[in-house]
């Protein structure tokens, strides 16, 4: 036999540490080869380990929650024989273990060549206990008859529940029953029964109602994996980043009535959501606002004003909020943006999105769609400088124009954009300017199609 130390590999770039968020093995299980180990959650994605040997299972790193380095122990394997040379000269190229790991993993092997070490007295004493002299264990019987305790006596039991107590009649229980209310709670007749007027006096007095609902009970769930990178992530930009909140109301009457006109010639490109109109609109804005499509290094102190637009796009999951990163959003046309944007929410929702499809935006667009309340003040995804939310469209009488010049009330539908900049790096006057002229390629669809 032989113990293998498994380290943690380095399983990306510039990645120091892991976190465990779930483990497939406990202490005492046997794996096979290949078999799955843990999943380990780093910035970008979650990675499941896999044992290169198999064994049993003799230590574990921590419990799900715990952070592992890069380089540090994630499980140790016993295995019969040695290791095999082979995949220690894997691990050794693909750098996952030390040489000083090598080393401790063909120390374990010749240790464990070697006689078992001699016994001391604490285990002779243990196995005198377990070996008694036939003679002593008389001696030890009688004395224990001696001193065992007295029987404890039977409990009593469990007193009936409040309601039994309540003297009532079956009319009244039955009422009550329907009702909901519990008969303890009413004050009952001088002769202290419960009788239909003390019920219509407790019906009066609290309206009839109960509780909304049965209290649950208390539960504590432990803060892993991405709930709790997105606790970190939130925390420290809201600890860093000075935000300001701009809003402005757009008329969208016109842009509902274009998308619903190119969706009914769509023939089999994918339905239009208004996603991907107002993401045309912000990249063709963005070029006169370098300063909002921007990244600040708080360390360095350097702003990085992109030219590209790699947009990414807020996603709900069973797991949290996500972000995949639509790359080049300056370059695609509406149906091209269409595809990205439900290929990238499907990944995120179901794991398979890869590390880069959720790092290296430069802007985001976070949306509820249909909740989406009047108006949001959305958190930056740092380290980027802005972050742009469109709120619910309502419907709602407004004055508008005519081209006689008259004034008229006319149904229209309107939505509010917020957008939460990085006071260091966007002045509130350049996130109204933006606001504003994004709302005018937004009031005119015309334009935001126009090549």
């Amino acid at each position: 036999m032989a113990k293998f130390t498994f380290n943690l590999p380095d399983i990306g770039e510039g990645i120091a540490e892991a976190e465990i968020v779930a483990w497939h093995v406990k202490v005492g299980d046997t794996i096979e080869e290949d078999g799955q180990l843990a999943d380990m959650m780093t910035d970008k994605a979650t990675v499941e380990m896999e044992s290169p040997v198999a064994g049993k299972v003799l230590e574990v790193a921590g419990e799900v929650g715990d952070t592992v380095a890069i380089g540090g122990m994630l499980v140790v394997i016993e295995v019969e024989g040695e290791v095999p040379d082979d995949v220690l000269e894997e691990i050794e190229v693909e750098g996952e273990v030390p040489d000083d790991v090598l080393e401790e993993n063909e120390a374990a092997a010749d240790t464990s060549e070697e006689a078992p070490a001699p016994k001391d007295d604490a285990v002779e004493k243990r196995i005198e206990v377990e070996n008694p002299d036939p003679s002593d264990q008389e001696d030890a019987a009688r004395a224990a008859e001696k001193d065992k305790p007295l029987p404890k006596p039977t409990p009593a039991p469990a007193p009936a529940p409040k309601d039994a107590k309540v003297l009532a009649s079956p009319a009244v229980r039955k009422r009550a029953k329907d009702l909901g209310i519990d008969l303890s709670q009413v004050k009952p007749h001088e002769d202290g029964r419960v009788r239909h007027a003390d019920l219509d006096a407790y019906i009066s007095y609290t309206g009839g109602f109960s509780g909304a609902a049965p209290a649950r009970a208390d539960e504590q769930i432990k803060v892993i994996g991405l709930r709790k990178r997105i606790a970190e992530n939130m925390a420290a930009a809201k600890r860093n980043i000075p935000h300001f909140t701009y809003v402005e109301e757009c008329d969208v009457t016109e842009l509902e009535r274009t998308r619903a006109q190119l969706n009914e010639n769509r023939g089999d490109r994918p339905k239009l959501t208004i996603l991907p109109l107002l993401i045309t609109a912000i990249c063709k804005t963005l070029p006169d606002f370098p300063m909002i499509n921007a990244r600040y290094d708080d360390e360095a102190r350097v702003v990085t004003r992109h030219g590209a637009v790699h947009l990414g796009m807020a996603t709900m999951t069973d797991n949290g909020l996500m972000v995949p990163v639509i790359r080049d959003a300056q370059g695609k046309n509406l149906y091209q943006l269409a595809n990205e944007i439900t290929r990238l929410a499907e990944a995120a929702r179901d794991g398979s999105a890869k590390s880069d499809e959720l790092s290296g935006s430069t802007l985001t667009v976070t949306s509820l769609g249909p909740l989406g309340g009047v108006a949001t003040t959305p958190v930056i995804n740092r380290p980027e400088v802005a972050i742009i939310g469109p709120n619910r469209i309502i419907e709602r009488p407004m004055f508008v124009t005519g081209a006689d010049g008259q004034e008229r009330i006319e149904k229209r539908k309107l939505m509010n954009i917020s957008i939460s900049c990085d006071h260091r790096v966007v002045d509130g006057y350049d996130a109204a300017a933006f606001v504003q002229e994004l709302k005018k390629l937004i009031e005119a669809p015309a334009r935001i199609l126009a090549g």
